[in-house]
C-alpha cells in the first residue's frame, strides 16, 4: 500500500514557512519518509532572467509579474507531482513551499492534485518584534545586495503588503492546521481521517526542533579577572586569545547564524568566530543581556559580601527568586530569555548549526529551557569560560553535551 501526501504551505512572508517546511522533512525523513520541497521563491531566482526582487513584481495589478509567478508556481507543483510519481518509495510527501495566500492560488494547486491527498498548513504570526527581527534577517542576502539595507527592508515591507492586500485565511480548504510558528501551538485544525502521517505531522508542529545549538559564554573579561558582575567590560588579551580558539575549534562547521547579547563582550567574541566562517550573520538580541544587578553593578561578590551583607545574605537564601535591588533576578528573566530562544529558532533553518554567545546567568537560564531543572538548581548550572553546550533535540530525542575547546 503506497502513502501519498502534498503539503502546500500557506503564509504571508517572514511567518516562518521555509523554516517550518525545512523541519518537517527532515522529521519526516528520519521516519523513513520519503520527503522534498519545492519552493517556488527558489525556482523563480534559479531560472528568472529578470529582476524579481523589486516589490511592484508582487503587485497584483502587475500582469507581467502575475503570469510569472504562476508560471513558476505550476512548474514547481509538476515538479513535486513528478516526484511523487517516480518515488519508489512507498511513503512520500512533498512539500509545496510558497506563500499560496490567495484562493485563486490554492484552487489552481487543486486543480491538478487529489484533495484527499493534500494538507494545506497555513503560518501565523503577528508579532511585529519578531517580524521586523525576521525582515532584516532576510533582506542580508545576495537577492537585496545592491540596496542599502534601509531599502532593503523597505521594499520587502512593500512585498509584504502587496500579498496582504490577496491573503484569504484558510476556510472551505478540506484538510489544513493553521500554527502559531512563533508559538508552536496549533491554532485551528481540519483534516479528515485519510490524510496520512498527519498525528506525526501534528505532533511534530508544536514541539520544539533543533538540529545543532551550540551555548557558548563570552570568553574572559577584565571584570571575570577581578571577580565583578554585570558592567560592559571588555575581553581581556587571554580572552581574545580564547576566542580564537573557538574560532578555530568551529571553523570546520558551518555557522550561519551567531545570536549575541547587546554587551561587548559578546560581541567581541563572537567577531573572532564569525572571521572564521563563510557568510556567517551576527545578530544581537536584548533578551540575552545577563542579569541586571541593579545596584550591585560593577561590584565584587567580595564587596557586596562586605558592604552589602543583608543582600549577599537574602541571596544565597533563595538565589533563583531573589532580585537585586533595582535590578533583576533569575525569575524576572525569565519571560525575556524564553522570547529570544524563540526568535532564534523562528529565524533559523533546520539546516543550519545555530550558536548563541551569552553569559553565565543567560546561558544557565537557555539551558534549563531545554533541560529540565529545579529552579533552585538553575543558578548553580556549570557554565565555564573553556566549554561549551551541545544540544539537540527532536521528537524522539534530546543530546546534551558539555565539550572543550580550549
Amino acid at each position: 500500500m503506497t502513502e501519498s501526501l502534498y503539503i502546500i504551505m500557506v503564509g504571508l512572508p517572514a511567518r516562518g514557512k521555509s523554516t517550518l517546511a525545512g523541519k518537517l522533512s527532515e522529521s519526516l525523513k528520519r521516519d523513513g519518509i520519503s520527503t522534498r520541497i519545492f519552493n517556488n521563491g527558489d525556482l523563480r531566482r534559479r531560472l528568472s532572467k529578470e529582476n524579481t526582487s523589486y516589490p511592484e513584481f508582487y503587485d497584483p495589478k502587475n500582469d507581467v509579474g502575475v503570469a510569472l509567478r504562476e508560471k513558476y508556481a505550476v512548474m514547481n507543483l509538476n515538479h513535486a507531482i513528478t516526484f511523487i510519481r517516480r518515488s519508489r518509495s512507498r511513503r512520500r510527501v512533498a512539500i509545496i513551499d510558497a506563500t499560496n495566500v490567495s484562493v485563486q492560488r490554492r484552487r489552481l494547486l487543486l486543480s491538478h492534485l487529489p484533495e484527499e491527498s493534500v494538507l494545506f498548513i497555513e503560518c501565523i504570526n503577528n508579532d511585529e518584534e519578531i517580524l521586523e527581527a525576521n525582515i532584516r534577517y532576510k533582506v542580508d542576502t545576495p537577492e537585496f545586495s545592491y540596496l542599502s539595507k534601509k531599502a532593503a527592508i523597505a521594499s520587502f515591507k512593500k512585498r509584504i503588503s502587496y500579498y496582504e492586500g490577496i491573503y484569504r485565511p484558510l476556510k472551505n480548504e478540506k484538510n489544513y492546521l493553521k500554527v502559531d510558528t512563533f508559538n508552536y501551538r496549533v491554532l485551528k485544525e481540519k483534516v479528515n481521517g485519510s490524510i496520512p502521517f498527519v498525528d506525526r505531522i501534528r505532533d511534530f508542529l508544536v514541539t520544539p526542533f533543533i538540529k545543532n545549538l551550540y551555548v557558548i559564554r563570552h570568553t574572559e573579561t577584565y571584570f571575570n579577572r577581578n571577580d565583578r558582575i554585570g558592567g560592559n567590560s571588555r575581553l581581556t588579551p587571554h580572552g581574545r586569545t580564547q576566542a580564537d580558539k573557538l574560532a578555530r575549534h568551529f571553523s570546520t562547521k558551518r555557522i550561519p547564524l551567531i545570536v549575541t547579547s547587546d554587551l561587548t563582550r559578546t560581541k567581541q567574541t563572537s567577531e573572532a568566530i564569525k572571521r572564521a566562517q563563510h557568510d556567517c550573520k551576527v545578530i544581537a538580541l536584548p533578551e540575552f543581556n545577563e542579569i541586571n544587578s541593579g545596584i550591585c553593578e560593577g561590584m565584587s561578590y567580595r564587596e557586596i559580601r562586605e558592604k552589602m551583607p543583608d543582600v549577599a545574605a537574602a541571596r544565597k537564601r533563595n538565589k533563583y527568586y531573589y532580585r537585586y535591588p533595582e535590578g533583576e533576578g533569575y525569575v524576572s528573566m525569565e519571560e525575556r530569555i524564553e522570547r529570544g530562544i524563540k526568535k532564534v529558532l523562528y529565524m533559523s533553518k533546520y539546516s543550519d548549526n545555530i550558536m548563541i554567545v551569552g553569559h553565565r546567568a543567560v546561558n544557565r537560564m537557555i539551558l534549563s529551557y531545554f533541560v529540565y531543572k529545579r529552579k533552585e538548581d538553575v543558578p548553580y548550572i556549570y557554565i565555564p569560560q573553556d566549554k561549551y553546550y551541545h544540544i539537540k533535540i527532536g521528537q524522539n530525542r534530546k543530546v546534551f553535551d558539555i565539550k572543550k575547546f580550549a
